[in-house]
């Protein structure tokens, strides 16, 4: 089940974290479930490629990019 657009994104990603992280998911998950078929292989591949980018602020609980960026 691909996403093609962020609207169609799980509610945990649209309303958790930023419209650059979301398109990161979107493209990561797409990819992932290409090559695996694996609808929660492909979840957990898209999180760790908005990790990689993204981390979630310890005071305020926001995604945000990270300052190495």
């Amino acid at each position: 089940m691909p996403y093609n657009k962020r609207s169609e994104l799980p509610d945990q990603v649209k309303d958790n974290v930023p419209p650059h992280a979301q398109d990161i998911y979107k493209e990561a998950f797409n990819s992932a479930y290409d090559q695996y078929g694996d609808e929660s292989r492909a979840h957990a591949t898209a999180w760790s490629a908005v990790k990689e980018k993204y981390e979630k602020d310890e005071d305020s609980g926001r995604w945000k990019r990270k300052d190495n960026d």
